[in-house]
């Protein structure tokens, strides 16, 4: 049985099948651009038959795709065969953790919006810790500790200084939390405050007072590609992350964050709100 492909290459298949579909092309069609047979065009849009960049281009010519910026960052993940650090936890951590870091690793950008816990890569190991001690299912110790440094490893990719763009928008429903108790949650609180200090990192804090929060309120994670069209949505599930790439999709969930953004607090503001919490739990 062939193994699981990653997230980044279904990706390469779904924008290749999209491609297809706005050209009204048939896979016996495409099949013959690429001297294969036609279930195997179909096995490159499910992400299971690996495809060069340079036929990403034949197929993009034979679909008459305009956009050439789009093709070429195609072509580029494509023939991107990076074996990233989160590989080292292939078989240790359930594969959704996997492509989570993968998503994180290549985003020329990310925006986070939270309102029951703070991001993961903003989390400090006790508060980490006790999250995943208090999963829905039991776990082991030993599982326990290889989720935590996997945890880890996403933060020191994502909050080294120089590291693209992130920014949280946290709502104080997840700052209040005590996972691990009072200590923890003091301690997490001032790990935050002292991430919102590295320069491309920029917190954002929504008040009870702002009146709500936008969606249904679950994590959601947006990644900026290499071109718009490229970027991708994440969202948490008890069954692990959802991908979305869709355009309505990527609208809409744009629309949510830039909707939280602006009721959200000042950054200094947010510095402010965050500090009293600590003071108060």
């Amino acid at each position: 049985m062939p193994p699981t492909p990653s997230a980044r290459r279904k990706r390469v298949g779904i924008e290749l099948r999209k491609m297809r579909d706005a050209a009204g092309v048939t896979t016996a069609e495409a099949a013959v651009v690429l001297g294969l047979a036609r279930t195997k065009v179909t096995l490159i849009e499910q992400g299971i038959y690996a495809v060069t960049p340079e036929r990403v281009l034949a197929l993009a010519h034979k679909y008459e795709e305009s956009d050439t910026t789009y093709v070429e960052a195609i072509a580029t993940m494509a023939g991107d065969k990076t074996k990233g650090w989160w590989e080292e936890y292939r078989g240790s951590v359930p594969v959704g953790f996997l492509d989570i870091c993968e998503f994180e690793y290549h985003a020329m950008g990310m925006r986070s919006y939270q309102v029951c816990h703070p991001p993961g890569p903003m989390q400090s190991e006790r508060y980490c810790r006790a999250i995943f001690q208090d999963s829905q299912v039991k776990l082991t110790p030993r599982v326990v500790e290889t989720r935590v440094e996997n945890r880890m490893r996403r933060s020191e990719t994502l909050m080294t200084e120089g590291a693209q763009p992130y920014t949280a928008i946290v709502h104080e429903a997840a700052l209040r939390m005590q996972f691990g108790g009072r200590d923890v949650a003091r301690e997490q609180l001032e790990w935050m405050l002292e991430l919102s200090e590295l320069p491309h990192v920029t917190l954002r804090a929504v008040s009870f007072a702002s009146g709500g929060f936008k969606g249904s309120g679950q994590a959601v994670y947006y990644a900026s590609g290499r071109v718009p069209r490229l970027d991708t949505v994440m969202y948490d599930s008890v069954d692990g992350p959802i991908f979305l790439d869709s355009t309505e999709h990527l609208e809409r969930y744009r629309s949510i964050i830039e909707q939280m953004t602006d009721r959200s607090l000042s950054v200094e503001g947010s510095r402010d709100l965050i500090a009293k919490i600590k003071k108060e739990i």
